[in-house]
């Protein structure tokens, strides 16, 4: 049985790509898009408009998103495609330029005309984030900042990751964003909570009588947080050695998780009820002095090993890296949570590249029942309630039961909650979710100032400590393993262990 919500389609207005040659675009943002179309979701005066350098014009650009969708969608109907890319336009000119901000608003002008699309824009900035400060200085000097002024509708922009390298970058972003934009016309992009595990947390918590009054300190030993991958930094050296792990992976998309695992029960499922406990979350968080880094923060580097069965090489060994590196590709932490709800409920956060596996979960484990009657009960694994975010999204519940037979034996019993086995059908990439709902004016899975910013302010020590000369050599782990050796010590208790990948 399934219970079913008003669906919502947004008013007429148009996409404004920023970045519209770009990889990102042809891979996940028009087949998002196109989706949207298939699913009815799009108003019918829907234009989408991309701006990028490239000297195209709407053809070519339409040409270039059909090879897009034909080779990230698959087959497709083309009458339904014909008329989807008719909606497509282009705007050649450098982002940097003010003509080119002349140009596209021209351009909206005549397809509001046009198209009926009432003046309401959803600006996407696609680009790398040293000119996203060009681009919305550029915006606000051409008028293309509206909110509501003399029937002009409403203007909202979209911000891809990275969001600041640092605290005081991420600070300076915002703040340049607040010279033209207000906050709630500001949409900061993750699309970890796009996906239907993350928001699933909420309902399965939220919505099941059971499972909330066990999500504490009571009944929780200690909560793991793992994204790892099998692949390495491939073509993105040169900004992954700018970055790090930390950076990459764990400012944004894993502490995301862990508020939405951590947050009290807002009043209410809106932006504003949601944004709040989850950014109480960070608060809460007790800081990392600089001086306590080695006990809670662990950094390691791939080194070469094998991965499914092939040779794979060491990150200093990748092009573009250069050879004395000390970026981290593996990163894991240990939060403490100084709340009524946690305390002394460690949360472990990890994540890595060239591991064994790519995986993404989050696994609870229980206490062990506090007198144990049967015989070698002792030896038994605790109770775990695991949640697949990819590749196989879906809830695992672990516990012990009794082994069929004349004795009492214990033995590990799984039950498996699948998406694809219930529910069926594809499931929604998570820029579908994202942008439908920045085009709705829903901003409930969008990351607002604060947050950013107390998500660096509390890896900032770490980072610094890191950064230190005096922080010695990063610990090696052979590519195709689980992270390195150091990072089984940070769990500390002898009865926790990393969760298998």
């Amino acid at each position: 049985m399934t219970t079913t919500v008003s669906e919502r389609v947004p008013d007429p207005c148009a996409l404004i790509i920023f970045g519209a040659s770009g990889d990102l675009t042809r891979r996940k943002l028009v087949p998002a898009i196109w989706h949207l179309q298939e699913q009815n979701r799009l108003p019918a005066a829907f234009a989408l408009v991309g701006v990028a350098r490239r000297d195209w014009d709407d053809d070519y650009f339409r040409q270039q998103m059909r090879e897009g969708i034909a080779e990230f969608v698959g087959e497709v109907d083309q009458r339904a495609l014909d008329a989807f890319l008719a909606r497509l336009h282009y705007v050649c000119g450098d982002p940097t330029d003010p003509a080119t901000y002349a140009a596209l608003k021209a351009r909206l002008e005549a397809l509001d005309a046009e198209c009926g699309t009432g003046g309401n824009r959803c600006y996407y900035c696609s680009v790398p984030p040293q000119i996203y400060r060009e681009i919305v200085e550029q915006m606000g000097a051409a008028g293309l900042n509206h909110q509501h002024q003399s029937g002009l509708g409403w203007s909202r922009i979209i911000v891809e990751k990275p969001f600041g390298h640092d605290y005081d970058s991420a600070h300076d972003l915002n703040q340049a964003l607040h010279c033209v934009f207000a906050e709630e016309q500001i949409y900061r992009i993750d699309h970890y909570l796009g996906k239907e595990t993350v928001q699933n947390i909420l309902v399965f918590r939220m919505g099941n009588s059971m499972f909330e009054p066990l999500w504490n300190r009571r009944y929780v030993d200690h909560v793991q947080i793992t994204a790892a991958e099998s692949v390495g930094v491939e073509h993105r050296a040169g900004y992954y050695d700018q970055s790090g792990a930390l950076r990459d992976m764990i400012q944004n998309h894993l502490l995301q998780v862990l508020c939405v695992v951590a947050m009290e029960p807002p009043s209410s499922f809106d932006a504003e009820s949601v944004r709040t406990e989850k950014l109480k979350v960070l608060k809460a968080i007790r800081p990392i002095r600089i001086g306590q880094v080695d006990r809670y923060a662990v950094r390691g580097q791939y080194g070469p090993g094998e991965i499914g069965g092939r040779a794979a090489p060491g990150y200093l060994q990748e092009k573009d890296v250069p050879a004395d590196s000390r970026t981290e590709t593996f990163a894991a932490l240990e939060f403490t949570i100084d709340n009524w709800r946690w305390q002394g409920v460690p949360f472990y956060v990890r994540t890595g590249k060239h591991m064994e596996k790519r995986t993404s979960t989050i696994t609870l484990q229980f206490h062990q029942p506090p007198h144990l009657i049967f015989d070698r009960a002792d030896q038994m694994p605790p109770s775990t309630l695991t949640i697949r975010i990819q590749p196989e999204e879906g809830i695992s519940l672990s516990f012990n039961g009794k082994v069929p037979g004349p004795d009492v034996r214990l033995g590990t019993v799984d039950m498996d909650f699948s998406y694809a086995d219930s529910f069926g059908g594809r499931t929604p990439e998570a820029y579908e979710t994202l942008i439908l709902d920045c085009l709705l004016g829903d901003a409930t899975l969008y990351s607002d100032s604060g947050w950013i910013e107390k998500s660096w302010e509390l890896l900032m020590p770490v980072l610094e400590a890191w950064k230190a000369p005096s922080s010695g050599p990063v610990p090696s782990y052979p590519a195709g393993s689980c992270g390195p050796r150091e990072a089984d010590a940070l769990l500390g208790a002898e009865w926790r262990a990393w969760a298998a990948l």
